[in-house]
């Protein structure tokens, strides 16, 4: 069980994600998102969009130069392609997030891992978005929760590229809504590296409103 630091929060939704499986939800400006990492070692593939109007959504060179870092944490912004604020990380217990390795796919796994017919969180973010009337043009580089993809001195990734993930159980960040924003999730179904520590699992989400 994961307490809010804010006590006076009200719980507006809070279900487990199953391991492998997409979520997504408008998440009202204002309104916080928590993803909790209920086992631990497991990635969290995220996109998000301005909900009113699509076309905007997350950016990473935006969001890490105002950074200054690739690795995000709390009090960082995550930005649109309008340099505008989606979400801000208003509390974050791991620490270690990536912002560089993207989801994982069908095609990616085959191509790194030789792994044929294996899905990734591509093919759960367009799953996802398909409800919304989003599709492949929409998916843009996004951020992996609880994922740890080190860059070495001289520049060069792991032969992994992910490694182990330092998150616990019980891990969370959360995100507070700068705007009326879709969160778009893939619980990701990675066996082929190290991020979800080879069995994947569930994820407990929840939306909090503040008074």
């Amino acid at each position: 069980m994961v307490n809010s630091p804010d006590n006076t929060a009200s719980t507006i939704v809070d279900e487990q994600v199953p391991a492998g499986a997409p979520w997504a939800r408008v998440i009202e400006r204002g309104q916080s998102l928590r993803i909790i990492d209920i086992h631990g070692h497991q990635g969290v593939d995220f996109l998000c969009y301005n909900a009113r109007q699509p076309e905007e959504r997350y950016h990473a060179p935006n969001t890490l130069k105002a950074a200054r870092t690739l690795r995000l944490t709390k009090g960082h912004v995550l930005y649109s392609d309008a340099a505008r604020a989606l979400f801000t990380i208003s509390e974050d217990t791991c620490g270690t997030h990536d912002t560089i390795g993207g989801c994982c796919s069908a095609p990616s796994n085959e191509m790194l891992y030789g792994a044929a017919n294996c899905p990734g969180c591509r093919e759960n973010f367009l799953s996802a978005l398909e409800s919304f009337g989003l599709g492949r043009k929409d998916i843009v580089p996004n951020i992996n929760f609880f994922c740890n993809v080190p860059v070495q001195a001289d520049g060069r990734l792991a032969d992994a590229v992910f490694t182990e993930s330092h998150s616990h159980p019980g891990s969370y960040v959360e995100l507070r809504a700068e705007m009326d924003a879709l969160a778009v999730i893939s619980n990701c179904p990675q066996i082929n590296n190290p991020c979800n520590a080879g069995e994947p699992t569930a994820i407990r989400v929840m939306v909090l409103t503040h008074p």
